[in-house]
């Protein structure tokens, strides 16, 4: 995996990665020109699909992997990445 093109990060918000964040993920994966996709212990998640998202059971403290297809993306996988440190702007 090119590591310039993901990122490993740590659920951090209380609920974890409920529908409320896995929509706000979802429409900034949206943003994206090619494939945005979410890993966790080998599974692969589509992260533009809320549904997709909610499928790979992420509490707090799931460590997670986000990785973009197309280098032109990093704005979104940063964008990302940020909302997903900020604990989806929840109260943690």
């Amino acid at each position: 995996m090119d590591d310039i093109k993901s990122r490993t990060l740590i659920i951090v918000n209380d609920l974890g990665l409920h529908a409320r964040s896995a929509a706000k993920l979802a429409k900034l994966a949206e943003g994206a020109g090619k494939g945005v996709w979410i890993q966790k212990n080998g599974e692969t998640a589509d992260a533009t699909s809320m549904l997709d998202i909610m499928t790979l059971a992420c509490p707090k403290g799931t460590e997670i992997t986000v990785r973009i297809e197309d280098e032109a993306d990093m704005d979104t996988l940063d964008r990302i990445a940020a909302l997903i440190r900020s604990g989806f702007g929840e109260d943690s």
